[in-house]
């Protein structure tokens, strides 16, 4: 009876749904999209290549990574996720934690440069955001641990840390935890101009019964069963950085990528592996509470396992952003047999029911152009750039509009553009501008065809037309706040 019930559901939902996530691309991509690609440091497994111990070395260092964002640019993405805190070690300057060794082949080697200080400008360069993604709870095995020697947390602060497995990890359960984590966060909000910051393996690890919390879980328990109160402990973490990053900077977007299935859905059971039983990650909980901007769950499945999850998550959000990360590690053979079209039928499918839009894992099969991904968002999903959607619920006032457009065009064939500024009604931040131009008049904005740039600083812009001949004739300037409220345009 209960296979005739899963044949029953299949049937009834998970087929539409497939179905609904085939045909063609649409003519014109959504205006507002996240579009975001993780760049790995761990491992260097998307960068760095190179190590930075002679000022040759830190220029091909930096070079690699002006690569990658520059190839990111040209694809139209959006958002770089990149990777801040890896296993107890960082890649900024920190008080707190070494430098991964990664950068230099030496813990805690200075590389001669702030790796996030040049990603944050880099991106921003090119219009798009850079989150620190930071990994919360694992701190490596014991021989990384032991090879980062006092300046490991398991030195500094061992009342916070428990063996598991061969491995190191920070106690959730301990109250310590949270603080330490809000520390190294700090640094992060208040040091750098970052647009969000994006938390990875904030969860317990997988199938651990016998994790070493009995002590904690007696003294403070209160009465709950354990899995909730790990569950409790998850959530407070989240909780406290949300709340605290909030009161440093309340535009900094907080985001974190849980386990791809939160647990059993009405339209497909998650079969044993999920958030909320297997790690303890409330996180359409965290949704419903108001204490994320953004979720990143890790659907990094395909078919049944992959739809009805999506939609999960999307009808839990509380009006929060979600964005599926999609496992494109898979079209390369030695990782999986993913063909290109199932990564087209998951975009189609997230973009035919308006989640916010997707993150691809990792950067690495994009630069590589695995089975032709690179040139399929290219040529056909990112056409043309996108903006960032809103969040209205930290800011839903608009930039005043500029005002006095003037287009002066040049012997040379540039087109210099200025106009009179903007004001945002936080104080605290300047508006940045989208430049928009058409051969059209009036400028038709809501189209992101039109989009020349964006994260314009200042009231001034050269466009430069790749030929003559397809000079825009008409141009339009809106202002965009830090939380994406979009002014109306000056033309």
């Amino acid at each position: 009876m209960k296979q005739l019930l899963l044949t029953i559901l299949f049937i009834t939902f998970i087929l539409p749904l497939a179905a609904q996530s085939g045909g063609e691309t649409p003519a014109h991509p959504p205006k507002y999209e996240v579009r975001a690609a993780w760049v790995t440091a761990v491992y260097g497994l998307d960068w760095p290549r190179s190590r930075a111990t002679t000022p040759e070395g830190i220029r091909k260092q930096k070079a690699e990574l002006i690569e990658i964002l520059d190839r990111l640019k040209a694809a139209n993405f959006n958002t770089v996720l990149f990777q801040t805190r890896t296993r107890g070690d960082v890649l900024y300057r920190s008080k707190i934690e070494p430098f991964n060794s990664i950068l230099t082949g030496k813990i805690g080697g200075d590389p001669g440069y702030d790796p996030l200080t040049f990603a944050v400008e880099e991106c921003h360069k090119r219009g798009m955001e850079c989150h620190a993604w930071m990994v919360a709870i694992p701190l490596g095995n014991r021989k990384h641990v032991t090879s980062l020697g006092k300046e490991s947390v398991t030195q500094k602060k061992s009342s916070i840390c428990v063996p598991y497995k061969r491995e190191y990890f920070l106690n959730p359960g301990h109250p310590e935890t949270k603080e330490y984590l809000m520390n190294l966060v700090r640094e992060v909000v208040m040091n750098y101009d970052v647009d969000g910051v994006h938390f990875d393996y904030l969860r317990y690890p997988e199938n651990a019964p016998r994790f070493p919390d009995t002590y904690d879980f007696r003294k403070y328990g209160k009465g709950r069963d354990l899995a909730q109160w790990r569950r409790d402990n998850i959530t407070e973490i989240v909780r406290h950085l949300y709340k605290g990053v909030k009161a440093l900077k309340p535009w900094v977007k907080v985001s974190t990528c849980p386990v791809g299935k939160y647990r059993d859905t009405s339209r497909y059971p998650s079969r044993g592996w999920n958030a909320f039983h297997t790690v303890y990650q409330d996180a359409q909980g965290w949704l419903g509470e108001g204490i994320q901007d953004q979720i990143y769950p890790m659907l990094y499945f395909r078919g049944n396992h992959f739809y009805p999850f999506v939609l999960d998550w999307q009808e839990q959000s509380n009006g929060r952003q979600i964005i599926p990360g999609l496992g494109i590690y898979f079209l390369d053979s030695s990782e999986g047999n993913w063909t290109l079209d199932e990564v087209e039928r998951q975009m189609n499918f997230i973009r035919a029911h308006k989640l916010a839009g997707q993150a691809h894992y990792r950067v690495k099969y994009l630069m590589d152009n695995t089975q032709g991904l690179y040139d399929a968002l290219e040529e056909d999903f990112y056409t043309a750039p996108a903006l960032q959607p809103a969040m209205p619920w930290i800011d839903n006032v608009p930039p005043t509009t500029p005002t006095n457009l003037i287009v002066a065009r040049q012997p040379d064939g540039y087109i210099h553009l200025s106009w009179m500024p903007s004001m945002d009604n936080d104080k605290r931040n300047v508006p940045t501008y989208v430049i928009y131009g058409s051969d059209t008049h009036p400028v038709d904005t809501s189209n992101p065809e039109n989009i020349i740039a964006q994260r314009v600083q200042g009231t001034e812009y050269t466009y430069a037309p790749v030929r003559l001949w397809t000079a825009k004739k008409y141009f339009a300037v809106t202002a965009v706040d830090r939380c994406g409220n979009e002014s109306e345009a000056c033309r």
